[in-house]
């Protein structure tokens, strides 16, 4: 796979940054001035993850602003918990808009001047159709729209129509302000779009004040125009809109206005990421809420204990493109483990213990060990691991009748436990089901720290935990929450819910971790030594008693991708 070409800044190339690049050195825009405009109806998802580091990043690229702009204007499905809920995902992205937030509420009584501006000139009118007939008015994409009989309504009527709406005279979807444009147009969006609509509805802004909103095509452009907007970013979905984005500017005469460009929005396999789908996932109880650790919500991957960093790195990597396209989740989860490669300590946790006797260590004794946190980055420091004469050993490390090239512990096999002693497999213990409960061993004293002096060595290093000191504690095991690389695919009569994956949670119960990780703070990640990524839950764990949810395995499929492609 060809590595994306990268500018002088060492950033991958795309169209948008080629924009910006000619603007500036033309001269037709001195400072670099993107938004965040998310609806506040929804917790952000990883598509968002990639409009928040696009606008926020060239903003910081150019030495220019990014604004965080609410789109606030249907107040049926907002509310201040998505409010907050977005301020935090972004500022846990790594950005900041300082004194730029914004409200498109902010400017609901400017926005309907420039309603009644279009009105006074002409370019809107009130039309009385309901909305399932303003649907059949509008035409196809290959047949024409046909007026309104409300079209050719004069302007003084209009004005006085749109004022007593706002004053709420009239009943939710009696009527709407349309603009004029073109009903035979090839575009439908500019078949005379509706710009307001009566809703009474609480606004958890601006309360009662008002029973009538503007669109959001209306409102976008507007708010772009009023925040002083060079470059207004969004996905490839409104590229249709952008005729309606310029008409509104253009027939306003707003000057210097803003540009709409589109890119293609993030696709990811195994993955959903529509909002609205990720609601009905929530509110019909498929997952545990919009931050389940399954969940491709931003609040979900950071309770997972993915890095901001890496979901930054993922994000640039990708690219901005014009058309659409699907990502291999396996890319997000190699940046996660580059990642935490280098940033997470090493710790011992047996997910599945069975438990080994060393029948030849004195009963009473008890010794540590000095285990470095990470195997390259002496900064981390290290800590003293307890050593007795039971321990825990993951149960898959251990068979009667290994099979060739199994270099764990076995009947006869000798075995270092990391960091410790080598140890030899003399007999087992089952129960009345034929279940192994313990593996009798015997350690030879002289390899202490992990090796031998006589310079024997061994194939199988185990990791281990002291029976007697360990940590009782829960670990939740993650997998894909959708069995389908396209979640969307699916039989005639299905829906995209049939392609849950049934086991995207699995619970263990009984796990044991070394006694360091009694006060680990929650939200820390580590690795457990050949276990994978663990993240201590920002929710449950409780001090001296955490809960963990595994991050990440340690199996890199991304990286076996590239390096088939490079051959």
């Amino acid at each position: 796979m060809a590595e994306p070409e990268s500018n002088e800044t060492g950033r991958v190339k795309h169209f948008i940054r080629t924009i910006i690049d000619e603007d500036l050195a033309s001269g037709k825009v001195e400072k670099v001035h993107t938004r965040f405009p998310p609806e506040p109806n929804g917790y952000l998802h990883l598509g968002h993850a990639k409009s928040i580091c696009l606008n926020f990043g060239l903003a910081e690229e150019y030495s220019g602003q990014c604004n965080l702009r609410l789109d606030d204007t249907n107040p049926v499905k907002e509310d201040v918990e998505y409010v907050e809920s977005i301020k935090e995902d972004v500022r846990w992205l790594g950005f900041d808009w300082q004194d730029r937030q914004f409200f498109a509420s902010d400017y609901f009584e400017r926005l309907y001047g420039y309603a009644e501006k279009l009105i006074s000139m002409g370019k809107a009118y009130v039309d009385d159709l309901s909305a399932e007939e303003i649907r059949k008015y509008r035409g196809t994409l290959t047949e024409p729209g046909t007026e309104s009989p409300y079209r050719s309504r004069g302007v003084d009527e209009n004005l006085d129509l749109f004022r007593r709406m706002r004053a709420g005279e009239f009943e939710d979807g009696s009527r709407v302000l349309r603009a004029k444009i073109d009903m035979t147009h090839p575009n439908v969006v500019l078949r005379d779009p509706t710009i307001y609509r009566i809703r009474r509805a609480h606004h958890h802004r601006t309360g009662d004040a008002w029973c009538i909103y503007p669109m959001y095509d209306f409102a976008h452009c507007l708010s772009d125009a009023i925040e002083g907007i060079t470059h207004s970013v969004c996905t490839l979905e409104f590229e249709n809109n952008r005729a309606l984005y310029d008409w509104v500017l253009d027939t306003l005469g707003i000057a210097p206005r803003p540009h709409q460009y589109e890119f293609a929005r993030l696709n990811l396999t195994y993955t959903v990421l529509s909002k609205r789908k990720l609601i009905q996932l929530v509110q019909e109880g498929h997952v545990s809420g919009w931050d389940d650790p399954r969940m491709p919500t931003l609040s979900g991957i950071r309770r997972r204990g993915y890095p901001a960093a890496a979901l930054r790195e993922f994000c640039e990597r990708i690219g901005v493109a014009k058309a659409d396209s699907t990502v291999d989740i396996a890319l997000l989860e190699h940046c996660v483990r580059e990642n935490l490669n280098a940033a997470a300590p090493r710790v011992l946790g047996v997910l599945d213990p069975v438990k080994v006797v060393i029948t030849n260590y004195p009963e009473d004794l008890v010794e540590e060990f000095e285990m470095p946190y990470h195997p390259e980055d002496e900064s981390m420091g290290s800590r003293k691991v307890p050593f007795c004469r039971e321990l825990y050993i993951e149960r898959e490390d251990f068979m009667e009748e290994p099979p060739a090239k199994y270099f764990r512990l076995a009947p006869g096999r000798e075995v270092r436990l990391r960091f410790s002693y080598y140890v030899t497999c003399q007999d087992v213990v089952k129960d009345e089901n034929g279940t192994i409960t313990e593996i009798h061993c015997t350690y030879d004293p002289e390899t202490r720290g992990g090796w031998s002096k006589d310079g024997r060595k061994v194939k199988g290093t185990l990791h281990w935990v002291s029976a007697r000191h360990a940590l009782p504690v829960e670990v939740r095991l993650y997998d894909h929450l959708f069995s389908k690389t396209d979640p969307m695919d699916v039989e005639d009569d299905g829906t995209f819910l049939d392609n849950l994956n049934p086991d995207s949670l699995t619970v263990l119960t009984d796990c044991r971790v070394e006694p360091s990780l009694a006060d680990m703070k929650p939200g820390t990640v580590c690795q457990f030594e050949r276990k994978g990524y663990f993240c201590a839950d920002v929710k449950d764990s409780r001090p001296g008693h955490p809960v963990f949810n595994r991050t990440a395995s340690l199996r890199d499929s991304w990286a076996k991708i590239q390096q088939k492609s490079d051959k």
